[in-house]
């Protein structure tokens, strides 16, 4: 588990809460991630597996956000649930500094 936010609205460093604890060597990884915005996060991590030895690694995002910001512009999620504009997402597991992560629903907010 990785993160770059910790309860704030932009990021940082990537601060692992736990790193695997198994060999990656010759295994396929499934990274799963919350929101695909930037993507700094999970090109970290992508990294990271490949450095690891995975020999394969794809990526599952709930929500990408759809503009022309990505850390590369080859950055695709190979499973989306859904797709958004540019916006503030909140809610289901997402939070906004800390709070609002345990809303029932998925909120967008413009200009946050």
């Amino acid at each position: 588990h990785a993160t770059r936010y910790r309860s704030e609205t932009t990021g940082g460093e990537l601060f692992w809460n736990a790193k695997p604890e198994i060999s990656l060597i010759d295994r396929e990884v499934l990274i799963i991630d919350d929101i695909l915005d930037e993507g700094h996060t999970l090109s970290a991590i992508i990294e990271f597996c490949k450095h690891a030895g995975a020999s394969a690694v794809h990526t599952a995002v709930l929500i990408d956000k759809d503009h022309d910001r990505k850390a590369r512009p080859d950055l695709k999620a190979d499973y989306v649930g859904l797709s958004c504009e540019d916006r503030f997402i909140f809610g289901y597991g997402m939070d906004y500094k800390g709070y609002w992560r345990n809303a029932a629903g998925i909120y967008a907010v413009k200009g946050l």
